[in-house]
C-alpha cells in the first residue's frame, strides 16, 4: 500500500478547501464534506476534477461515495498511485 507524503495530503487539502471555498483549518481529515461543510453534489464533482488536474491522475466517479472526507480521498489516491 502506498503512504502519502505530507506535500501530496497538503495538496489534496488545499484543492479541497479551494473548492468549498474555506480555510484549511476549518477542514479535518474525518470532517464530512457535505454534513460538516455544507457541500453538494456539484461540489464533489469539483473537488474530483480538480484532484485530477492537481494530481494529473484519472479518478473514476465510482469512488465519489468513499471521497467524504480527506482519509477517504487520501485512500482513494493511494490506491491510484499504487
Amino acid at each position: 500500500m502506498v503512504i502519502l507524503a505530507t506535500s501530496d495530503r497538503q495538496l489534496i487539502k488545499d484543492v479541497v478547501c479551494n473548492v468549498l471555498e474555506i480555510e484549511t483549518d476549518e477542514v479535518t481529515d474525518t470532517s464530512l464534506f457535505i454534513e460538516d461543510h455544507e457541500a453538494d453534489s456539484m461540489r464533489l464533482i469539483e473537488i474530483l476534477s480538480a484532484l485530477e488536474l492537481s494530481l494529473e491522475l484519472t479518478i473514476e466517479q465510482t469512488n465519489l461515495p468513499r471521497m467524504v472526507n480527506l482519509v477517504g480521498i487520501y485512500d482513494v489516491i493511494a490506491e491510484l498511485k499504487e
